[in-house]
């Protein structure tokens, strides 16, 4: 990894570089898709490259600098075990420009949680990732607020397990009465523990942090003493007082559950008594699942895909499986995105899969099921292994929501164990289910987006839609860090309905997926 990225950095300038591997082609698929709008054509409003580094993290947008338009937070860093200067990154939403960084002793992978807990009207940042790091940024400037440290937990009995990766965490209710709303994530992970073997696991734990001062309001360890890598949520149900929290164990090669349970039973270190919901053998459940009602009686249930793609929809209620699907052969890592994409008013649920087993994965699958009943309504086979999460929105007007995916395309029969692919095309593309249609928005040779999840949403308040978006420059290695790139790209799309699911875990970075609008 250290010869890859000095080949590419100390023997091509900058500039060269950019040349070669970035050609961007910007398509007025969007443009044509609405018709009336006063926008006649999507434009890249500005890219800004930077050298090194790269990141698995997504964007997450705020107004740190009040100009009136929206910023992006993104976490980033060098290769695995590596520290940089560049840990986490603010951008000007306006200029591209970098409005400040963050140090980071390692990758920096998990997307920001917001909250103004400096009373400035600017909402900080809360942000974490490997060896382990969980921090909080004065959004305004940058400055560290606090940040956790393992050496004062190395004695206590649950507390000792918390020191490999800190996934991403959501906003709970104010639990302190500080007035300010605390944070719910997760700890666990040894990436050191080989494969198949429970040596060297240890359980994940779950913590409730003062998200003010990043002291420990309460953790437990997994029930089934299992790791766990799945961001929590947290979130109530009609009429009911109590807080519910949602959870995961196991790994890529470990058994592992889906767990319901309530934040009361958290803070008394009870976890014990949290209900197994969902299963899984040889498998765990790794990406967030999603909450939405598809059952029609208000209160929100649980989809969610295990590592070995089995699909389940639990009700939220009573907590009976309403439907399950599985796709043999296959592994997920990615969560669901939900979205109107057939003709009932329930929500629908659009996702990748991967081909074969990491790290020989050899194609991703796209798959989209009805929400009612859990069928395939859409299945296709669009270029190779990527973990990013779609994004939703109905960008043509017709009823339906187009699904924007960021996908790769190059040799997938190679495998990444044996041979890394030498070329590769990056492409964002919006999917139309109605008639299947797949229309490009952005692509880019010789980049690459193995994690990201684009953002979007209307960052300049101007009522049309932007895409934020990260690629990384690839030079033969698939999964090494050599650059990336941020770009932001103004469409003509008029945005006449909320954006549900405009980023990681959903516009409301909580994974919960509500309407505040009917279809027509």
């Amino acid at each position: 990894m250290q010869y890859c990225r000095g080949f590419l950095w100390n023997n091509y300038s900058f500039k060269r570089i950019i040349i070669i591997c970035a050609v961007i082609i910007i398509t007025h698929t969007i443009a044509s898709c609405n018709s009336t709008a006063s926008k006649n054509k999507s434009e890249v409003v500005w890219v800004k490259d930077i050298p090194v580094i790269g990141s698995q993290s997504s964007p997450r947008t705020a107004d740190l600098n009040k100009d009136g338009v929206l910023d992006i937070i993104i976490g980033a860093g060098k290769n695995e075990f590596q520290e940089s200067n560049m840990g986490i990154l603010a951008f000007d939403g306006k200029t591209g420009n970098i409005l400040w960084q963050q140090h980071a002793t390692d990758q920096v992978f998990g997307s920001a949680t917001l909250c103004d807990i400096t009373g400035d009207g600017i909402k900080d940042v809360f942000i974490g990732g490997r060896t382990p790091q969980l921090k909080a940024i004065n959004g305004s400037n940058g400055a560290l607020i606090w940040q956790y440290k393992y050496d004062d937990f190395r004695n206590d009995s649950i507390m000792q397990y918390a020191r490999y990766n800190f996934n991403n965490s959501v906003l709970v209710p104010d639990q302190n009465n500080d007035g300010i709303e605390d944070l719910l994530t997760v700890n666990g992970g040894n990436p050191l523990a080989v494969p198949y073997l429970t040596r060297d696991r240890y359980p994940g734990v779950l913590m409730l942090l003062d998200s003010k001062t990043g002291n420990v309001l309460a953790a437990d360890t997994m029930p089934d003493g299992k790791e766990s890598y799945m961001t929590p949520l947290c979130f109530s149900q009609p009429g009911i007082k109590e807080l519910y929290i949602l959870f995961g164990t196991g790994g890529e090669t470990i058994d592992g559950n889906l767990y319901i349970g309530t934040l009361s039973q958290l803070k008394e270190k009870k976890l014990s008594l949290a209900k197994i919901i969902a299963t899984e053998y040889g498998h765990g459940f790794i990406a967030p699942a999603t909450l939405a009602d598809i059952t029609g009686d208000g209160n929100l249930d649980i989809i969610a895909i295990s590592h070995g793609s089995k699909a389940v929809a639990i009700d939220g209620k009573d907590y009976h499986t309403i439907w399950s699907k599985t796709f043999p052969g296959t592994e997920c890592s990615n969560s669901f995105a939900a979205g109107y994409f057939t003709k009932d008013d329930v929500p629908d649920f659009f996702t990748f899969i991967s081909k074969g087993q990491w790290p020989n994965s050899a194609g991703s699958v796209e798959i989209m099921l009805n929400g009612k009943n859990g069928n395939i309504e859409y299945m296709d086979s669009i270029g190779c292994t990527g973990y990013s999460t779609p994004v939703v929105y109905d960008l043509n007007g017709d009823g339906y929501d187009e699904a924007i995916i960021s996908i790769n395309e190059f040799d997938c029969s190679l495998g990444y164990a044996s041979k890394t692919p030498p070329q590769m095309q990056n492409r964002l593309l919006a999917i139309s289910f109605p008639d299947k249609s797949i229309n490009p928005i952005d692509q880019a040779k010789n980049f690459k987006n193995i994690f990201s999840t684009p953002w979007i949403g209307d960052i300049d308040n101007d009522g049309y839609l932007d895409i934020i978006y990260c690629e990384y420059f690839h030079s033969g290695d698939l999964l090494s860090f050599l650059g990336m790139r941020i770009k932001r790209i103004d469409t003509p799309v008029k945005i006449k309905k909320p954006v549900l699911w405009g980023g990681f875990l959903g516009s409301g970075n909580n994974g919960i997926f509500t309407s505040q609008t009917t279809k027509p």
